[in-house]
């Protein structure tokens, strides 16, 4: 594709633009911004609408009390428990065990320090939990 046929679609969000290769007058491969195209931008708001869901599912669980304030972060975080565990030099069954509210409320500070080094935010802020999911871009679609 020519640089002036990479797509410039609305993008999903200002700040995010994607890089595409074209070839500019002269033959030569060059790096061209690109604010998207359909097929692109549609793929990314389902994804975070799949996020969006996950994070819920989180927050719910936590609400009913079978799940720690954890689970939220990794969830967030798009973390699993095998993932995690390695952020935080633990292992997985630990960690697993720590997204059960009892464990969780009994974790030490220097390892409730380490999950929050891993989610960069204060320690004190692990305990905190928005009444809603909010993400960087708008995910319902618009029906045509």
């Amino acid at each position: 594709m020519y640089r002036d046929e990479v797509p410039q679609d609305a993008a999903i969000l200002e700040q995010w633009h994607e890089i595409a290769y074209a070839v500019d007058e002269e033959g030569s491969y060059v790096l061209v911004p690109s604010a998207g195209w359909e097929p692109s931008n549609l793929v990314n708001v389902q994804a975070w609408e799949l996020i969006a869901a996950q994070v819920s599912r989180a927050l719910e669980q936590i609400h009913r009390g079978e799940a720690s304030p954890l689970l939220y972060h990794m969830e967030r975080n798009q973390m699993d428990v095998a993932l995690l565990a390695r952020y935080v030099e633990l292992t997985r069954w630990r960690v697993k065990r720590h997204l059960k509210p009892r464990p969780y409320a009994a974790l030490k500070p220097e390892i409730r320090a380490r999950y929050a080094d891993v989610f960069r935010i204060p320690e004190n802020k692990l305990d905190e939990l928005p009444t809603r999911v909010e993400l960087p871009v708008e995910t319902e679609r618009k029906q045509k």
